[in-house]
């Protein structure tokens, strides 16, 4: 008698896309495949984020992140789930020269990692990028309001909106990636009611990250939300107490160790 499993289906594009105003889409960055795997089971998309020069491996910013970390962590993060679409960052300097090197780094990225997406900073001035990608079958959610590869012309990472008066640019930059094609965009730093005035004008899913429940989901650095970091962002929850729990089995553990208290193989194996 054979026996049938589940086949398990990662969630798609389209499927995000049709989450418009509907059930709040959950999202996470995940960069390796062991956390991926538990993130994958609650989580619609995952997105591997160029923060994971900051988060991992000790950048000042996302700015010097290369194009094959991004890589080699999108492999991981794939290796590592079954049911999330995984989105990976396109990092600075890979996409902003002109659509045909985007298309080529996008490429690149899509082939070696196999994730379904890719993601960009930028609004009005990616529009053409944007269109050109997603013409030829590559997958692109796009990203506004503080833009951390921007960080440096901003002055620093600063909440976006505070002034009435820009908010007709961040409203035409929402618009332009929508129509040139972006299947949902990233909003971060982003005061409430711009967040969710630009929610309602246009009709791709808005994804918030310190832009207020009014967005139709949310992402958040997964290291951030489990308090590993020894900065949090003022707009992060944070849901857990890693970071004190991790120091605390280390520092037991070098006090077992230095009091010849380790347990013996006896004890290990028994």
């Amino acid at each position: 008698m054979s026996t049938q499993t589940e086949t398990i289906r990662r969630i798609t594009v389209p499927q995000i896309a049709r989450r418009k105003g509907g059930t709040p889409i959950v999202s996470l960055t995940s960069y390796h495949a062991h956390t991926a795997a538990i993130v994958d089971k609650y989580a619609d998309f995952i997105l591997v984020g160029d923060s994971l020069g900051m988060v991992m491996h000790g950048m000042d910013s996302t700015v010097g992140v290369p194009l094959d970390l991004m890589i080699m962590h999108g492999q991981a993060v794939v290796r590592g789930t079954k049911k999330a679409l995984i989105v990976v960052d396109m990092p600075f300097g890979t996409y902003e020269e002109s659509p045909n090197m985007a298309f080529r780094n996008a490429a690149k990225i899509m082939k070696e990692t196999h994730c379904g997406a890719v993601k960009l900073e930028g609004g009005a001035r990616m529009a053409e990028t944007i269109r050109f990608l997603t013409e030829r079958g590559i997958p692109v959610m796009a990203h506004i309001g503080l833009t951390p590869q921007s960080s440096h012309v901003m002055g620093g990472f600063k909440t976006q909106g505070r002034d009435e008066d820009s908010w007709p640019l961040h409203e035409a930059d929402a618009k332009a990636v929508a129509e040139a094609g972006a299947f949902a965009v990233v909003l971060e730093g982003m005061v409430e009611p711009l967040a969710a005035k630009i929610t309602k004008q246009i009709d791709i899913p808005t994804i918030g990250i310190g832009a207020s429940a009014e967005c139709d989901g949310q992402i958040l650095v997964l290291e951030d939300m489990l308090g590993m970091n020894p900065w949090t962002p003022k707009f992060v929850k944070v849901y857990g107490s890693l970071g004190p729990m991790i120091e605390k089995a280390v520092s037991d553990y070098a006090t077992e160790v230095k009091d010849r208290s380790f347990p013996s193989e006896d004890e290990i194996y028994r």
